[in-house]
């Protein structure tokens, strides 16, 4: 009898843990927004923190076991985070802000001064160090120093390697330069999201080693033939692409250029003309009674896709705007939904070192020639079109493509770690409730944008790289956490942890890893699936 009452209390424990989580997603779309699948992450709710700071009040009230939901519809309605700034914002932040201990507010901010001041004086002597350096430098040599020039230059253009013939023996001397550039940046052991992604292959280092420039020498002698050999180039590219030549790469895997040199120019012209042509014809209408609630929304979830200063540039928001919108009109059947804007970026940021030799991380957009900028539009629009092809049906009428993967992914996992499994059901914690996000948004919330492009490079040398291979990258990156999950002991923490798993310091070495791990579970079920069923 004991136990009975014991497990009925840790059970109404977890429910209103359960309660107090999804409390922060149930918010309703305003007016005849519809409801959008996928979206990053729900806004901060002070009142939720505010409860969760406060101890012992889930002992004083007997929460009830939400309503589990039986369709997709009902589970949508209470997890759908589409939502619009309220007024009182201001008002609920200042209830949660009373519950705060000042105490340990005062002692917590004393201690971040105190740990500023002392970094903020090593800096200085770092820096007085330096100086000493450079005089000393100055002294012993002429140093010479090139002019820098704010306007968009020639030496600062590179052609672009889609429009050009691959000739490695007349660009050797360009290559050597930048390649002592390369050998000549400081090594930087925190990763920004965007930036350091100069030699993808090198995980984060600028050196290129003796092996990347083999395989560097490799991908060029393959591309510069009259018919490329698009077997072989995705045999090569599945262990990862050199910055240098993954953008005319990319748009080769992905069937938006022919393997034939000769006809690439005419086809990029076509398309890029036929692009504008699709611009001209339907965007004006965006104001349009019957588009501009898709247009509104494309323009509301932009700003939210990612940190980085590139996104949120006035002149990437404008492209952003002009390709998600243009693709929306063209597939009624799907129309735009929350999650498609994410897969934008990636072929945006590839295509853009195209033209460019440094990092994106601080570079104006704006600063290109319009003529290159149209050009990097254009791609992208065809590139991610051609990828929104082969997984659409995750994006039409209640995402059936989305559903059929998560419960893919949960019979895999049962298969091949039941602990995990049997922790998650223990808990009540539903793979739809973290893994939908990871198919809808193809794991770019959960991984910083550098391994996300590594990542592409196998999706798009792997047969059916995104709509088939994505599953068991899934399943091997749920696994990866084993540790982390099995210590968590309530449906609260595991939800936290599973929607915000520590990858912001991810490089080249943990993608390859989760691939190999990827590829041993595809070897092992993909066809075998009774391999599912115990």
């Amino acid at each position: 009898m004991s136990k009975g009452i014991t497990h009925n209390k840790q059970k109404m424990s977890n429910d209103g843990s359960k309660k107090q989580f999804w409390k922060r997603n149930a918010s309703k779309v305003p007016g005849s927004i519809q409801h959008v699948y996928g979206a990053q992450h729900p806004p901060f709710d002070p009142l939720l923190h505010a409860n969760l700071m406060k101890t012992g009040n889930m002992s004083h009230t007997t929460p009830v076991k939400p309503k589990k939901a039986t369709t997709f519809q009902e589970f949508e309605s209470i997890t759908s985070d589409a939502w619009d700034v309220g007024e009182d914002d201001d008002e609920l932040l200042a209830m949660a802000a009373e519950n705060l201990n000042i105490e340990v507010v005062m002692e917590t901010a004393n201690k971040v001064i105190e740990n500023h001041s002392k970094l903020h004086e090593q800096k200085q002597q770092e820096e007085h160090f330096e100086k000493e350096e450079e005089e000393k430098d100055r002294d012993e040599e002429e140093v010479v120093t090139p002019t820098a020039s704010s306007s968009y230059s020639e030496n600062r253009m590179v052609k672009s390697f889609s429009e050009a013939h691959i000739t490695a023996s007349k660009e050797g001397v360009g290559k050597r330069a930048t390649l002592q550039r390369q050998q000549s940046l400081p090594h930087r052991p925190l990763i920004p999201l965007v930036a350091r992604m100069a030699d993808q292959n090198t995980s984060g280092s600028p050196v290129m080693t003796e092996r990347e420039a083999f395989r560097l020498d490799k991908f060029k002698q393959l591309l510069a033939g009259p018919n490329t050999d698009l077997e072989e180039l995705r045999k090569l590219s599945w262990s990862g692409i050199p910055r240098q030549v993954r953008p005319i790469t990319w748009k080769l895997l992905s069937g938006y250029l022919p393997a034939n040199v000769e006809r690439r120019e005419s086809t990029l012209q076509r398309k890029r003309q036929e692009y504008f042509g699709f611009i001209e014809q339907y965007y004006e209408s965006r104001n349009d009674e019957h588009h501009q609630d898709t247009y509104r929304q494309i323009h509301i979830d932009i700003p939210r896709m990612n940190p980085e200063s590139l996104i949120l540039q006035p002149k990437v928001t404008e492209i952003f705007e002009r390709i998600l919108f243009i693709w929306a009109i063209r597939h009624p059947a799907s129309g735009y939904v929350q999650g498609i804007n994410d897969l934008v970026t990636p072929f945006f940021v590839v295509y853009v070192f195209e033209y460019i030799e440094e990092e994106v991380e601080n570079f104006d957009v704006s600063s290109l020639p319009e003529e290159v900028l149209r050009n990097i539009e254009a791609d992208s629009f065809w590139c991610m079109s051609k990828l929104l092809d082969g997984i659409q049906d995750n994006y039409t009428f209640a995402q059936p493509g989305i559903q059929r993967k998560v419960k893919a992914l949960e019979e895999l996992v049962s298969r091949i770690d039941e602990h995990i499994h049997r922790h998650l059901q223990q808990y009540e914690v539903e793979y739809l409730q973290f893994a939908f996000r990871w198919m809808n948004n193809l794991l770019m919330r959960e991984l910083p944008l550098r391994c996300t492009i590594r990542l592409w490079d196998t999706y798009q040398a792997e047969p059916e790289g995104f709509s088939h291979f994505h599953l068991y990258v899934c399943a091997a990156f749920l696994v990866r956490w084993r540790k982390e999950i099995l210590e968590e002991k309530d449906f609260q923490g595991l939800m936290i942890l599973l929607q915000n798993l520590p990858t912001m310091h991810w490089g080249n070495e943990e993608i390859s890893v989760l691939l190999a791990e990827a590829y041993r579970l595809k070897y092992a079920f993909a066809d075998a699936p009774n391999h599912y069923k115990r």
